[in-house]
């Protein structure tokens, strides 16, 4: 089994989920976050002064999935997600060694 963790654009996030429910994935994280990367943040006016912001708002969308399933899960979320532009965000992918239910106790692919 494997987690891969997307950082996207909040304004992807609805688009991301919609292709991904198509392909079959039923269950997902989704976190607001903020940081940065290449983007470096930018700055903003509010009532005449100029702030720097350096945290930018992005959406961590984590999946857990059986191997056979990751390739196409991360193709659908580049196709989704990619605007061409500065930010458009990065894919994680982990390892998971073990998921339990808490529920029935039941283990591996079938607890996901």
């Amino acid at each position: 089994m494997k987690k891969v963790t997307a950082m996207i654009k909040p304004f992807k996030l609805d688009d991301v989920r919609e292709a991904l429910s198509d392909i079959g994935i039923q269950g997902m994280t989704v976190t607001e976050v903020k940081g940065f990367g290449r983007q470096k943040g930018h700055t903003e006016v509010y009532r005449g002064a100029e702030y720097a912001v350096d945290f930018l708002p992005k959406i961590q969308i984590d999946i857990v999935l059986s191997d056979d399933q990751i390739e196409r899960v991360i193709e659908v979320i580049i196709e989704t997600a990619r605007t061409g532009k500065v930010g458009d965000g990065k894919i994680f992918i982990s390892p998971v060694d073990q998921v339990i239910r808490i529920r029935t106790g039941e283990t591996g692919d079938v607890a996901v």
